[in-house]
């Protein structure tokens, strides 16, 4: 090659023409931790993100950029997006809803990156939208044997924590979050159940989780007055009660309530 290497490097770079992203559409569904992050970036960047999430909390809304425009359904995202994130939890609702109807309201060329979890995709479906040139491209980092060589997939391994930092940033932040619910009974980060941070006003704190069922919450507060706090995420709620004094035989009572699942004195 003597001499050559720069000229051979140079006349191979065609093979890695990509796309521009500045001014292009990104569609986020999910709006929380990484979600948001990923919004607010992507807008730094001049791309126009629009998000959904039903579930969005108050605290992971003010996090948000005032450019990130928030709308009101998946269809809209799926209408009006160049790139979709995906970032939900895998439900009853989101198995499989990027499948051949969500394809169908997509632009043509639209690129798709799941790396939040592998059902939320119909894998079928995925392939068949590639082959047709409906999907770009799908990026993953939950590759299977039928995704495995389709071209138009770029299947990764899980990367999130591939630092020599981020195990031990990991552990601490899952340390120090479960001290706060043992202490205070503030809840980050939960799978499925509300995020709820408040500080404490009385000498005791009452946590109760739930349902979320019309009347429960009033049902919960007669029982035990105090300064109340509570949050709702799909079908689970999570409710705080500051209190000077508490009952044994009340929380016994809230205990059996139909409806709550546990409840912690702190």
């Amino acid at each position: 090659m003597n001499g050559n290497v720069e000229k051979l490097v140079e006349k191979g770079k065609g093979q890695f023409r990509g796309v521009e992203i500045y001014g292009k559409t990104l569609g986020i569904i999910g709006l929380g931790a990484i979600g948001g992050m990923l919004a607010n970036a992507a807008a730094s960047l001049g791309m126009k993100v629009i998000g959904c999430d039903p579930y969005l909390s108050v605290n992971a809304a003010l996090a948000i950029s005032p450019e990130v425009k928030r709308v009101n359904s998946f269809d809209e995202i799926f209408e009006e997006s160049d790139y979709i994130s995906v970032h939900v939890p895998a439900t009853e609702q989101t198995k499989g809803f990027i499948n051949k109807d969500a394809f169908a309201k997509m632009k043509n060329g639209v690129r798709i990156l799941n790396l939040a979890r592998a059902d939320l995709v119909n894998a079928d479906d995925m392939i068949k939208a590639l082959e047709e040139g409906k999907v770009a491209s799908y990026v993953t980092d939950f590759p299977t044997e039928k995704l495995l060589c389709v071209k138009g997939v770029t299947a990764t391994p899980h990367l999130g924590a591939s630092t020599e930092e981020a195990e031990d940033n990991c552990a601490r932040m899952a340390a120090r979050q479960i001290i706060d619910y043992l202490e205070n009974g503030n809840i980050k980060n939960s799978v499925n159940y509300p995020e709820l941070v408040a500080p404490r006003t009385a000498s005791h704190r009452v946590c109760v989780l739930h349902a979320a069922e019309d009347g429960l919450l009033t049902e919960l507060t007669s029982l035990i007055p105090g300064d109340v706090t509570s949050r709702t995420r799909g079908k689970y709620a999570y409710t705080v009660i500051d209190t000077e004094t508490v009952d044994e035989h009340v929380v016994s009572d809230v205990r059996i309530t139909a409806g709550v699942y546990g409840v912690n004195v702190i």
